[in-house]
């Protein structure tokens, strides 16, 4: 028999009554063989728009030919890709979060609206990739998530350059200190084809995560993109979703509370994007699992306990590729292991994660990823913190410096724009606390993330005289003193909707602290009025409504939406 009793794809395809959707099928070109195998999705978040996506299209292909060589019948759909690179700084930014909720969304719409029987993930870029694995935990069907990979880096002048410099380069001509003509050369040499961003920025971060939570198989998420190992890793991504439907392999038996602990054990030691603290607490939320299962508090005990071990960009010196040419995920697993800093637990190829790990090679000579022996920083890279700005908790990031405490007047700004602006103008000095607010979940809407600001500070030099904290988030490029994902949020009626410019801020990392000397609660006393939102319809409007806060994910799926 080639499909399991509990084949969901049965119910839409056999008996008398299904004639109907037999008919259609047949047009579409399944015949009696293909409609008598198990229905496998591929789910492609293909897009002509970024290098991050624009070649999934092709490994659909070879994926296709690994779910068809296995015995299965594959059906394609596409969702939409909104990409942070490309939308950064602008009003377009604001739909990249929502772009998360949506792919799920139309993932969980299109195999259940077609009875399908497992799912193959295609992603390729920050939202797409997290969004996969929220939709393989809410179906709870065999499910394998391959992504497209990175790009490789660029050069200029013998060096290696990449999307993170170009926004840095923008702060530096700002500041005077190249020219735009030299501005326009990084841009023309940083992106060289297909590929997400090559630093440990939120694309690799949660491709690396996906690994260690055992929905994506060891080693083939490492494979860059334009690598010609690639079509071979979606061929046999093919193969293991069908059979993971064989052998019963459904999602939820790898997103666990230790599962999602080891992802976040791999990312703390690779300094990888604060994002992953968002987008894995939103995958737990899927799977069902509550907060005092795995929550934000996990992130600050594991990156206290796990030091940073690989030296990655935006902090570090390398990118995604050479962390591959060094071990990749094999190693870096190892390593963990070896420190007794992840557990073990089952993956979607049906072998454990340290069986998987065990034998990992080492580049003779590499540098890139070290041990817990030897490490680049004794702790990881992010700290949780509570206090008067932000009683539900808010992240730290903490890659790319050594502080671990800031004090300093409030600088305050309503939106992202404005701050862009003062820091374009020079008007941002050594020792500020920036504060950007109104650029939430449900305020911004859409909770952008402020790479262009952060890298326009460190374009003008400040990077390590100035601290920023936000209700917004940072894009995994980001480094310096930033404190996001403040909750409650502004918008909500939060403290840092009262905070005022000259208020005193103190962040403390070990103390787990970020207060004001400011009586916020007498301000806030007085009464809030949120400001009129900014799209009073549509999907925007939509997710203003449904979006939980940050500290839970800012997911819109019930029963998790808190106001």
């Amino acid at each position: 028999m080639t499909t399991r009793p509990t084949s969901p794809s049965r119910t839409l395809i056999e008996g008398p009554s299904r004639a109907p959707a037999r008919a259609m099928l047949r047009a579409a070109g399944y015949d009696d063989a293909a409609m008598a195998k198990p229905m496998i999705a591929i789910v492609n978040t293909w897009t002509s728009v970024t290098p991050c996506n624009m070649h999934l299209n092709t490994l659909a292909d070879h994926a296709r030919e690994g779910i068809i060589a296995a015995g299965g019948t594959p059906v394609d759909f596409n969702t939409i890709v909104v990409t942070d690179g490309i939308a950064m700084g602008t009003e377009g930014m604001r739909a990249s979060l929502m772009s998360r909720e949506c792919v799920a969304d139309s993932a969980e719409l299109a195999v259940r609206g077609h009875c399908l029987d497992a799912v193959l993930f295609l992603a390729g870029c920050d939202k797409t990739i997290p969004a996969a694995a929220m939709a393989a935990a809410r179906l709870d069907l065999p499910s394998v998530i391959l992504y497209g990979g990175s790009i490789m880096p660029g050069k200029l002048h013998g060096k290696a350059v990449t999307i993170q410099d170009v926004f840095e380069a923008v702060g530096a001509c700002a500041a005077g200190k190249i020219s735009e003509a030299e501005l326009g050369e990084v841009e023309r040499q940083a992106c060289p084809g297909a590929g997400a961003c090559g630093g440990q920025f939120t694309a690799n971060t949660m491709a690396l995560a996906l690994t260690f939570l055992g929905l994506s198989p060891m080693g083939l998420n490492d494979i860059p993109a334009t690598d010609p190992r690639k079509p071979d890793a979606a061929r046999r991504a093919g193969e293991l979703v069908v059979e993971a439907f064989r052998e019963g392999r459904n999602a939820r038996q790898f997103v666990t509370p230790q599962s999602l602990k080891n992802a976040a054990a791999a990312v703390s030691a690779t300094a990888g994007s604060t994002n992953a603290v968002l987008h894995l607490v939103a995958i737990a939320r899927e799977a069902g699992l509550e907060p005092s299962a795995f929550g934000i508090d996990d992130f600050d005990a594991i990156s206290r306990s796990t030091p940073v071990i690989a030296d990655l960009k935006p902090g570090g010196r390398y990118m995604a590729p050479d962390m591959a040419a060094a071990g990749g995920s094999p190693l870096l697993g190892r390593r963990l292991k070896e420190a007794g800093l992840i557990a073990d637990a089952p993956t979607i190829t049906g072998d454990a994660l340290f069986g998987l790990v065990a034998g990992a090679e080492e580049a003779k000579g590499q540098d890139v990823i070290l041990s817990a022996e030897k490490p680049l920083k004794s702790r990881g890279g992010f700290g949780i913190l509570y206090g008067d700005l932000a009683p539900q908790g808010c992240v730290a990031k903490l890659a790319g410096h050594d502080r671990l405490s800031f004090e300093g007047p409030a600088r305050v700004f309503d939106s992202e724009d404005a701050c862009f602006e003062a820091v374009q103008a020079g008007k941002i000095q050594k020792g500020d606390v920036v504060v950007i607010r109104y650029e939430g979940p449900a305020g911004g809407p859409g909770m952008r993330e402020m790479l262009a600001v952060t890298a326009a500070i460190q374009g003008a030099g400040l990077g390590d005289d100035v601290a920023l904290i936000t209700d917004g988030r940072f894009s995994g490029a980001t480094y310096g003193f930033m404190v996001g994902h403040v909750a409650p949020e502004a918008a909500r009626g939060g403290p840092i909707a009262f905070v005022k410019d000259g208020d005193r801020i103190r962040i403390d990392v070990d103390a787990q602290r970020i207060d004001t000397d400011a009586d916020l609660d007498t301000r806030m006393k007085s009464g809030f009025t949120p400001p009129a939102p900014r799209y009073p319809s549509g999907a925007y409007a939509k997710y203003a409504a449904l979006v939980s806060s940050a500290s839970d994910g800012a997911v819109t799926s019930f029963p998790f939406v808190s106001s």
